[in-house]
C-alpha cells in the first residue's frame, strides 16, 4: 500500500521536521534552546517597549540562563534532551528574542563557540525581518557557506492591524524586505505563524498561511496562542476581550493551513509548548500529543495531506 504522502517515515500526511532532519542527517537531530542575552527593538525603544503582548521571556522559554555562558547553556540543555534521546547530533538554536540584532563582531562572537561542537550539524538562529542589517546579512551568508543554516522570522500573521494587537512593531511588507534579503543569499528560512490571535477569524489565519506558502519557505512554525501570567495578553485574556480556540478549532485550522503548503515546505511545528506553571489558557495544550493526534485523525478522516490546496 502507498503512503498517502511522500515526505514521512511515520505515515505522517505532512513534511515533518523530524523527517527532513533524518533525511538530511541520517539520524536523530534535535535542538539545542539557548539564550545569547540579546534584546528587542519592541523592548528596547527602539521601535516600541513592552515586547509583544504574548511574550514572556522573549519567547525562549525553554531556552537557557543567560546568566551563564553560550557553552555552559549549550552544555547542560544539551544533557537533558539526551535523557529523550540517547543517540542524537544537535542543532544550536538561538532562540529569546532577537539574534540578529547586534553587530555583527558581536553576533559571531555569541555564535561562533557552538559550531565547532562535537555532534553540532547546523545553526538555527531566530529574529525579526527588520533586524538585518547590511553586516549581518554578510556574516549569516558567510555561515550558510559553512554550515546548515536556518533563519527564523517571527511573522505571525500577515495582518498589520493584528501586528498592531500585539505590539510586533513592524509591518508585512518590512517583512517581505527582510525575507527577500535572506532569499536572495540563499539563506534557508523558517517563518513562525501563530493561530488564534485577538481578533483573528479562520479566513484570517487561513489567509496568513496561504501568502506564506506562496513565498515557499524552507520551513514554517505553525502555533497556538498561549496565553501565560505575567503578559498583557493575560490581561486582555482575563477582561474577556478574547477567547482562545478550542482543540476542535484548532486542528480544524492547522489541517485547512496544511493543505495549503507546498508538499516540499518543512513544517516544523503543528503547536507549542506552553510552560504547565506559567500557562493560563487554553489548558488543553498542555496534552502535546493528544493535539497531534487530533490534527493527525482529522487529516485521516478528510483524506487530505500538505499541499492538497497547493496553487502555484
Amino acid at each position: 500500500m502507498n503512503k498517502p504522502f511522500p515526505y514521512t517515515i511515520d505515515n505522517k500526511r505532512y513534511h515533518t521536521w523530524n523527517y527532513h532532519l533524518h533525511r538530511k542527517f541520517g539520524c536523530k537531530v534535535f535542538k539545542v534552546a539557548l539564550n545569547a542575552g540579546f534584546t528587542c527593538p519592541n523592548i528596547d525603544g527602539a521601535r516600541g517597549t513592552g515586547g509583544c503582548t504574548y511574550c514572556l521571556g522573549g519567547s525562549g522559554d525553554f531556552a537557557g540562563d543567560p546568566a551563564d555562558s553560550i557553552l555552559a547553556q549549550f552544555e547542560e540543555i544539551k544533557t537533558m534532551m539526551h535523557k529523550k534521546w540517547a543517540d542524537a547530533k544537535y542543532i544550536p538554536y538561538f532562540q529569546a528574542h532577537t539574534n540578529t540584532y547586534a553587530p555583527a563582531d558581536v553576533l559571531r562572537e555569541r555564535f561562533e563557540p557552538v559550531l565547532p561542537l562535537d555532534g553540532v550539524v547546523g545553526i538555527s538562529i531566530a529574529t525579526r525581518a527588520d533586524c538585518l542589517a547590511d553586516d549581518a546579512l554578510e556574516y549569516l551568508s558567510e555561515l550558510n557557506r559553512r554550515t546548515y543554516l536556518i533563519v527564523e522570522l517571527g511573522l505571525q500573521t500577515i495582518f498589520d492591524s493584528t501586528g498592531e494587537k500585539i505590539n510586533r512593531c513592524h509591518s508585512y511588507a518590512e517583512f517581505l524586505e527582510g525575507y527577500g534579503k535572506l532569499k536572495e543569499r540563499g539563506i534557508n528560512v523558517c517563518v513562525h505563524l501563530i493561530d488564534g490571535l485577538p481578533g483573528e477569524t479562520k479566513e484570517m489565519m487561513l489567509e496568513s498561511a496561504a501568502a506564506v506558502a506562496k513565498l515557499k519557505p524552507h520551513c514554517v512554525k505553525l502555533h497556538l496562542l498561549h496565553v501565560l501570567k505575567g503578559t498583557k495578553i493575560a490581561e486582555q485574556y482575563l477582561n474577556g476581550e478574547f477567547d482562545v480556540l478550542t482543540l476542535g478549532e484548532y486542528a480544524d485550522i492547522i489541517v485547512s493551513q496544511l493543505e495549503l503548503f507546498p508538499p516540499e515546505t518543512v513544517i516544523q511545528r503543528v503547536t507549542g509548548d506552553g510552560g504547565r506553571n506559567t500557562l493560563i489558557a487554553p489548558k488543553w495544550s498542555l496534552k502535546k500529543f493528544v493535539v497531534m493526534n487530533e490534527i493527525d485523525k482529522l487529516m485521516v478522516k478528510r483524506d487530505t495531506y500538505q499541499g492538497a490546496k497547493y496553487k502555484e
